[in-house]
Order: structure tokens, then sequence, then C-alpha cells
């Protein structure tokens, strides 16, 4: 799995001009489901991004977790992460994992991050989203938990 991590101070997610999902200070997380990805892979990787530290601490060095500060957690699918550029100028999303599966992982993700943290609001799979955030930094960071090949 994927996913691309954005320190904001605040985000949130659109759909047909309604906001369904919204955080202040925290973590936007765009997520991707790849071919060959399980739970396990979906597990990995939110255990990762719980404890990123990546979060300012009183002497402004990035030692603490979106746990640690009791942020935000903006979920967001986008299969788009998986894109594969190398051949001609219009990407390939062969490596993204099948609607089905992506949705499967996705809300298994989104659960399983709900039951760990607090503050987690989400995004509609598959929907039409428009996302609006605030870069805290910025940082921006992107993680990748493999399949075991």
């Amino acid at each position: 799995m994927l996913a691309v991590l954005q320190r904001v101070s605040e985000a949130r997610v659109i759909v047909d001009g309604e906001t369904i999902g919204e955080i202040g200070p925290g973590l936007l997380a765009l997520v991707c489901a790849e071919r060959g990805d399980t739970t396990a892979e979906a597990d990995k990787l939110l255990a990762k991004m719980l404890k990123l530290r990546i979060f300012a601490d009183g002497a402004g060095k990035m030692s603490r977790s979106v746990q640690d500060v009791a942020g935000g957690l903006l979920i967001v699918s986008q299969f788009t992460l998986a894109a594969d550029t190398a051949g001609g100028n219009r990407p390939s999303f062969t490596n993204a994992a099948d609607p089905q599966t992506g949705r499967a992982l996705y809300e298994h993700f989104v659960a399983q991050a709900r039951s760990a943290h607090p503050r987690v609001r989400a995004g509609r799979f598959a929907a039409d989203m428009k996302v609006q955030l605030v870069n805290d930094g910025p940082v921006t960071i992107p993680l990748r938990m493999a399949p075991p090949a």
C-alpha cells in the first residue's frame, strides 16, 4: 500500500459541494492499494503512519507523532498514487488494486484507523472529491508497505 502524508494546519474533503470530512491540525493521508496488497500491508501502513514522528516538540524538532499531538487524521483514497509514468505521457494505473479490492482495503484501513485513533475523518471511495488543505511546514512524506515478494 502507498500513502502520501501531509502535515496540515487544517484539511477538508468535499463531495458534491458538501464537506464530508474535516480536521484541524494533523495529517492528511492520501492512500492507495496496489495489486497484491492485503490487510497486512494496510495494518503496517497505519501503524507506521500513527507513530511517524513528524510533528515538532517544544524545541522545534520533529519528534512527535500524530498520536502524541492528538492531531486529526483525514484519510482520502487516491488510486493515482499507483501511476506508472515510465512509458509515454499517459500514466498507467495497472499497478493499482482492482476497484473491489481497493474499496475493501480502504474501508479496512479507515475502520482500523478509527479504532486506533480518536480523531479520524475520511473521504469517499471512488467519489469525485475536492481536497482543501493548508500545509504545515510544508512536510510531505511518502510511505510504501509492499506485499511480500
